[in-house]
């Protein structure tokens, strides 16, 4: 079995800053690219940021400059530093990861539960 857990989810004033965390655990045998999402009420779900194995970033054209996404593969967690957080970045964020298990080396997708982002004006 295995679970992505995200964290650090909460109420921010804009122009403030969290930081999410996702861990990965399970059988793991490789993880491969992770990445954010984030679904807003009403909104279709948009890809925030993407991380690979090798550390390779992109982003979103609306948090570029503002987001930046990071990965320790020793504790198979994958990090959003979130900052300037205006009110537009509401939503739900999701973690996602590409990930082979133990005895097979097909990868496959996993998702988080989510975390709520809000952000007051």
């Amino acid at each position: 079995q295995v679970q992505l857990v995200e964290s650090g989810g909460g109420l921010v004033q804009a122009g403030g800053s969290l930081r999410l965390s996702c861990a990965a655990s399970g059988s793991i045998r490789s993880l491969g690219t992770m990445a954010w999402y984030r679904q807003a009420p009403g909104k279709q779900r948009e890809l925030v940021a993407t991380i690979t194995s090798g550390n390779s970033t992109n982003y979103a054209d609306s948090v570029k400059g503002r987001f930046t996404i990071s990965r320790d593969n020793a504790k198979n967690t994958v990090y959003l530093q979130m900052s300037s957080l205006t009110p537009e970045d509401t939503a739900v964020y999701l973690c996602n990861a590409r990930l082979s298990r133990y005895g097979s080396s097909m990868f496959n997708t996993y998702w988080g539960q989510g975390t709520q982002v809000t952000v007051s004006s």
